[in-house]
């Protein structure tokens, strides 16, 4: 699934090809995404220029004068930068034909993801109005982490993942801050002390940026939106390693599982 890193190579990588341009017209021959795409975004959209986009969270913003394209990439989703001429695939689901005769393209195998028009501001939607700090600004902090844990009974792995805490630390970047940390991925979040919160502060910034400069992580479908594949699988630590030798002190990894997800963590390095 696209994470934070993976939807900031999306946002960099069509930027340049998208920012300031006049949309021409949209395509849509698959609305049935995780909610149908409203027509309106086909009849508004057009002749609207793109003069903003942003990211929050694993949402996409594109701004086009009083309105915003809210986009989520979902489970299997991907935005990339096409000629109008492309051969249209399977899963192409969504076309955006721009000014300087490019095409952003919309594609998603599991129909997971979303393409939303919204009117007035979008950080009032209900999908973005409830959402934690972002993991690279300055209101993230340890402190931030440590005052949102008290009291709660929850693994930490879970808590770190939960997007009113913070937003964009998926499962990867989750097993990855922890490792780095040395905190054991199911240890109660709230008994864990504020020093050590101020170094998985720090420890979910440096991963994130890492992966972020790599163009994130390819598992399976992702690709940025020039189409190539991210780099940061290489550099997996704990990720999809369990029982492989640990990188530090060569002891086996562990896996278990947490809310659901795979979680692979070091007994040894890890308390």
């Amino acid at each position: 699934m696209p994470e934070l890193p993976e939807v900031e190579t999306t946002l960099r990588g069509i930027a340049p090809h998208v920012l300031g341009q006049q949309i021409r017209a949209v395509v849509v021959r698959n609305a049935q995404l995780r909610w149908p795409v409203p027509e309106a975004l086909c009849q508004e959209l057009p002749d609207r220029r793109i003069e903003r986009m942003e990211r929050r969270g694993k949402y996409l913003l594109l701004f086009a004068g009083d309105a915003c394209l809210l986009v989520h990439l979902g489970m299997s989703g991907s935005l990339r930068i096409t000629s109008a001429y492309e051969p249209i695939l399977k899963h192409d689901h969504i076309d955006i034909h721009l000014g300087n005769d490019r095409t952003l393209r919309y594609s998603d195998p599991r129909r997971f993801g979303c393409m939303l028009w919204l009117k007035g501001d979008p950080f009032e939607h209900p999908l973005l109005k409830s959402l934690g700090p972002e993991p690279l600004s300055g209101e993230f902090t340890g402190a931030t982490l440590f005052d949102g844990s008290r009291g709660r009974k929850v693994p930490v792995k879970a808590f770190i993942m939960d997007s009113h805490v913070v937003v964009g630390v998926g499962n990867i970047y989750a097993n990855e801050a922890l490792f780095m940390a040395g905190i054991r991925p199911d240890r109660a979040a709230g008994r864990i002390a504020a020093a050590r919160y101020d170094t998985l502060a720090s420890c979910i910034r440096e991963i994130l940026g890492r992966a972020i400069a790599m163009g994130g992580t390819t598992l399976r479908d992702f690709v940025g939106g020039d189409g190539k594949p991210g780099y940061f699988k290489q550099s997996l630590h704990v990720y999809g390693r369990g029982g492989q030798a640990c990188d530090r002190c060569t002891g086996p990894l562990s896996e278990i599982r947490i809310g659901q997800r795979s979680t692979v963590y070091c007994a040894v390095c890890q308390r």
